[in-house]
């Protein structure tokens, strides 16, 4: 019970210095932009271990940060494989080549109008099916290595990113392209120069949205078949043993991947687009 005092005092502290800080006059620096997001998580990691404990909570429900943090030192040859196989090869190379091929062809599409009447509608059907339908069909179609896991990735990916450039080609306005005619440009020219510098914060729009799914679909991918390594051939299995230590420590692997993945997109959109009113400040 004692646990469970010290959990709710250290919440209200912990709440009480983060809206100091927020309201400051150094709240503006990057010093206290990033230790209020750090603060909070590691009140969360407090509270969750003392509430844990002085609950009693079974471990099988809900383990405690400590036994996650060990399992995970003591599996991270395993991690890394689980994380190799999920990441790099289904999610970055689905990735790559959902939005890739989907960039390229929203370029033909904004060549060749009449792709988009027929194209688009088709897109927004195939973005509506569920997942847990569309994975195992890919499974058993490309096989239960990496490369099924990637198909699926592709097919969450494309479409997204495709709207999204589609979507940015568009917010060139007449007289900007007028003036480019004027200039004596051609179609390229234009392209190169005016249409997709301006696409830009909505193509990395598409490639934010796509980080986190990505990620998602090659790891549900995963809980239809694979081989017997990956991050949701690790989660399948380690729940079904009720193993939720490796579970969360699996979690916290898929965590830490995403948002790196996200943060490295994120930074380089502020170096091309540094431009866009959204980057300033």
């Amino acid at each position: 019970m004692i646990e469970v005092i010290v959990s709710f005092f250290t919440w209200i502290f912990a709440c009480w210095v983060n809206v100091k800080l927020s309201h400051s006059a150094i709240s503006d620096t990057r010093a206290v932009k990033l230790a209020v997001p750090i603060l909070f998580g590691v009140t969360v990691i407090v509270v969750w271990e003392l509430l844990v404990r002085g609950l009693q909570v079974p471990q099988v429900i809900l383990p405690t940060p400590s036994a996650i943090a060990v399992k995970f030192a003591a599996s991270t040859d395993l991690l890394w494989a689980d994380f190799i196989q999920t990441f790099v090869k289904g999610a970055l190379s689905g990735y790559l080549m959902g939005c890739g091929s989907a960039f390229l062809i929203a370029l033909l599409i904004d060549r060749m109008p009449f792709l988009q009447m027929g194209l688009l509608p088709v897109g927004n059907f195939v973005a509506a099916l569920p997942i847990v339908g569309t994975a195992p069909i890919l499974v058993m179609w490309f096989g239960f290595d990496w490369h099924s896991k990637a198909a699926v990735v592709v097919v969450m990916v494309f479409f997204p990113m495709l709207v999204n450039t589609l979507q940015g080609l568009t917010t060139s306005d007449h007289m900007q392209r007028d003036l480019m005619k004027t200039y004596a440009a051609n179609h390229f020219q234009t392209l190169l120069k005016l249409r997709l510098p301006m696409a830009m914060p909505f193509i990395f729009n598409g490639l934010k949205i796509s980080t986190t799914l990505a990620l998602i679909g090659a790891i549900v991918a995963e809980f239809f078949g694979s081989p017997i390594v990956g991050m949701g051939f690790r989660i399948s299995t380690e729940v079904g043993r009720l193993g939720l230590d490796m579970v969360w420590a699996e979690i916290v692997v898929a965590a830490i991947a995403g948002s790196a993945f996200y943060g490295l997109v994120a930074t380089l959109e502020k170096g091309v687009t540094f431009w866009h009113p959204s980057q300033r400040g």
